[in-house]
């Protein structure tokens, strides 16, 4: 079993890392503020996911294939640059509606979950991220290696949670207020949409 103190210093780790500026929380900070507070959640439980899928990989090994294999690799980038593009064009075209942020269709937090699980899954720095960050608080001496894998994995998923839930209801409040002008909710698809473009230039730049 981890150190109480090994978590400890983990858990600190990964917040601030949550906190650092990058694709997840920009993009749950965007969507929030476009879609109100509950689409942030269901975007952060859906990136939450994708971490799990992660931790498995790396528990299991597989993460060490897209290090090894720049045809993989390469694979999955392609995949995760043609989403953020397509989700890019997706906010582009959107029209201005009102925000009802106090009666959302729980129907329409699906496809913002399922977004989130796929944009983390394709992203192939998060696997390689991970399979170069969990070893450093892993130590045979505490135990089997795969509980160790997964415990960090849900202490990492916990900081995420925490962070980007908070960031979700921020700039929901935020969003709640523009979503009355409609010039307002055309910048915010607009702002959107360029995120997304970057974040494709950025993974689609990215290298082992």
């Amino acid at each position: 079993m981890i150190p109480i103190d090994v978590l400890a210093g983990f858990f600190t780790v990964t917040v601030l890392l949550a906190l650092a500026p990058g694709p997840d929380n920009i993009f749950v900070l965007t969507q929030s503020a476009v879609s109100g507070r509950m689409a942030g959640i269901a975007v952060t439980l859906g990136l939450c996911t994708g971490l799990i899928f992660h931790t498995t990989a790396v528990a299991l090994g597989v993460t060490a294939i897209f290090q090894a294999s720049e045809m993989a690799f390469t694979a999955v980038k392609v995949l995760g640059v043609g989403y953020l593009l397509y989700l890019a064009w997706g906010a582009f075209r959107a029209k201005p509606e009102p925000l009802k942020q106090d009666k959302v269709d729980q129907s329409s937090l699906i496809p913002l979950y399922r977004r989130g699980v796929i944009m983390n899954i394709t992203n192939p720095k998060v696997a390689i991220f991970f399979l170069s960050f969990f070893p450093q608080f892993i130590n045979p001496a505490h135990g089997p290696l795969m509980p160790q894998f997964f415990t960090l994995g849900a202490v990492f998923i916990l900081s995420a949670i925490l962070v980007f839930g908070s960031i979700a209801f921020a700039a929901g409040t935020i969003g709640e207020r523009l979503s009355k002008s409609v010039k307002a909710q055309k910048v915010m698809n607009r702002i959107a949409s360029a995120v997304f473009v970057g974040m494709a230039l950025k993974l689609a730049a990215a290298t082992r």
